[in-house]
């Protein structure tokens, strides 16, 4: 073969390695994202995008910078975001793929419970900058102090600096256990704030974010008819 051929030949190679990567990003937030290859929707848009022809390249961050960085499409995905209206303006979101339900998190002993927004009154509660609990959650008047991550809101609430955080149960308790928190020591609403479909996301500046959107969806009809998506759940006993 020609020395021509054979270079153009690799230089095509190259390009479609290239176009078939994926790079995405989250923030810690066990047991969906525990690592750069662990947790399960690392794993699950692993598979997914790979029955496509896409490898995944994962990149661990703070969620906010996370956030920003797909808005402004220098990274292709989130591999876990909850819609808002808020976000459309920014992102673009994939169908479904599990459900997280948000409660509020007080010391054990506490007596509050959800009862409507108006319930929150005269409450400080923590909340993790950028998170997306939800525009009436959000919009109404309450007293938010806004902290890094879940961790930094829990010392907060065993030090008496604030009344309440919140998060999925599910993902807490995984906190919980990862810093050596004592899960004894804190209490969950029995009333949830809201059940939030968990979605990839792409950035409305990414030019292929549609694209990828589409390659998820498609792949993901194929591990939930193949069984895929319920081995990933029950190896991280969430099913």
């Amino acid at each position: 073969m020609k020395s021509w051929m054979i270079g153009l030949l690799l230089a095509l190679s190259t390009f479609g390695a290239h176009a078939a990567s994926v790079t995405a990003a989250q923030d810690p937030w066990p047991p969906f994202v525990i690592d750069a290859n662990k947790g399960i929707s690392v794993e699950l848009v692993k598979r997914t995008l790979a029955t496509q022809g896409y490898e995944l390249d994962m990149r661990i961050m703070p969620w906010a910078r996370a956030l920003s960085e797909v808005e402004e499409g220098n990274i292709d995905i989130l591999v876990g975001a909850w819609f808002t209206e808020a976000r459309t303006k920014s992102l673009r979101f994939s169908d479904e793929y599990l459900k997280n339900q948000v409660k509020f998190i007080q010391l054990a002993g506490g007596s509050f419970e959800l009862n409507g927004l108006a319930s929150l009154k005269g409450k400080s509660i923590g909340i993790v900058r950028g998170y997306g609990y939800g525009d009436d959650f959000m919009q109404a008047e309450l007293n938010r102090q806004e902290a890094g991550d879940l961790p930094t809101n829990l010392k907060k609430l065993l030090d008496g600096r604030i009344d309440l955080t919140l998060e999925d149960e599910v993902v807490a308790r995984a906190i919980m256990a990862q810093q050596g928190m004592d899960a004894s020591k804190f209490a969950f609403t029995a009333n949830a704030l809201s059940t939030n479909p968990l979605h990839i996301a792409s950035g409305v500046k990414n030019p292929r974010g549609q694209e990828l959107i589409e390659a998820f969806n498609k792949g993901l009809a194929i591990i939930s008819a193949d069984g895929t998506m319920d081995q990933i759940l029950t190896s991280y006993g969430v099913k």
